[in-house]
């Protein structure tokens, strides 16, 4: 997630005739950068740079120099139907984030029919694969978008029929359509930068869904940075816990009490401010007794002194992948492309140097 969503003058055109492209406003041949730029009142390179966008999106198909560019269309002449798309998010608050907003808008800004399920994943559901279908069964829906999905839930919307889209979620290596940020060398950053400051007793606090059955990428990647500095991985620094506020809590707790860790990192900002009470309610200070990094970012970041250390990504690409995957859906075409958006550690203020004992 980023704090700023600042469209450059041909991502603001390619927005716009996207849109137009979707309602059907050209067939055939799309109109040429010149008379478009002179209907919208920009230039023609930023007209230019915008069908380009276009292109890699997979709506206009180039033939050539000084040719046109075929908009690409089903077999009735239109560029899709208009779709029904059910949203299906982990939690409450991932409805209120800022590219979940924006998502919901252009797919109904596209003419598809986007709605929420008042249930979610993690909450009505438990990611009971079994409750979720009976829901599915009774919701009229041309295709499925899932965030933050675990492996049995996403594996079976695989062997259904209806198309689904994984926005993050457990998905690489099943055959369904995701997109995500690409936290794995971002996560093994910011375990190398806690080593260089003197730090070993780093443990990484993961939903269970991200430790079961096995580590998910980003997790297996701190293992493996932590093998490769020279520390053996093992329970203590990826420790189970029941998913539930007196588990997290109790897990906590038990950390603290014997061998307690002097850095941790924390999956998600609302783990991340309870672990920040915790710590405060113990008496210890971030970072001078213990340094915390979060594996996402949050708007209320921007806010904090000292800054948080996070991972941080453009939520951008993931809405105009999402966008691109409906409208294929649309056409009636299979597309299970995973795609990865790039992701970075941030060092930000709550991380330091291992307390000298």
């Amino acid at each position: 997630m980023s704090y700023l969503n600042i469209l450059s003058a041909a991502e603001q055109v390619a927005d716009f005739l996207r849109k137009e492209l979707l309602r059907g406003a050209w067939n055939g041949l799309m109109p040429g950068s010149d008379r478009l730029a002179a209907e919208l009142g920009v230039g023609s390179n930023t007209v230019e740079a915008a069908l380009r966008l276009l292109e890699k999106e997979g709506l206009l198909a180039s033939q050539g120099r000084r040719k046109g560019r075929v908009i690409v269309a089903s077999s009735s002449g239109q560029v899709g139907r208009k779709i029904r798309v059910a949203i299906l998010v982990g939690e409450d608050a991932d409805r209120r984030v800022e590219y979940m907003v924006k998502l919901e808008h252009e797919l109904l800004e596209a003419g598809h029919k986007a709605f929420h399920l008042t249930q979610t994943l993690l909450g009505e559901f438990g990611m009971d694969v079994d409750r979720i279908a009976k829901m599915v069964a009774k919701t009229p829906a041309d295709a499925w978008i899932l965030v933050g999905g675990s492996r049995e839930v996403l594996a079976w919307f695989c062997e259904q029929s209806t198309p689904a889209m994984a926005i993050f979620g457990r998905r690489r290596g099943l055959a369904i359509a995701g997109v995500g940020p690409d936290k794995p060398p971002a996560c093994a950053t910011a375990t190398r930068v806690l080593i260089g400051l003197g730090h070993r007793r780093i443990v990484m606090l993961a939903r269970r869904m991200r430790r079961l059955p096995e580590p998910g990428a980003p997790e297996r990647a701190f293992l493996e940075e932590l093998a490769a500095q020279g520390v053996a991985p093992g329970p203590y620094h990826l420790p189970d816990w029941e998913e539930s506020i007196d588990g997290f809590h109790d897990r906590l707790e038990s950390l603290f009490r014997v061998t307690p860790p002097t850095a941790l990192i924390i999956d998600e900002a609302p783990f991340f401010v309870a672990a920040q009470q915790f710590l405060a309610g113990r008496g210890l200070r971030v970072p001078e007794d213990v340094s915390l990094i979060c594996t996402d970012a949050d708007a209320t970041f921007a806010w904090c002194r000292p800054s948080v250390a996070h991972i941080r990504w453009d939520s951008r690409p993931v809405v105009r992948r999402v966008l691109r995957w409906a409208a294929n859906i649309s056409r009636g075409q299979v597309d299970l492309r995973q795609t990865l958006t790039p992701a970075e550690f941030v060092q930000g203020g709550t991380i330091g140097p291992v307390a000298k004992s």
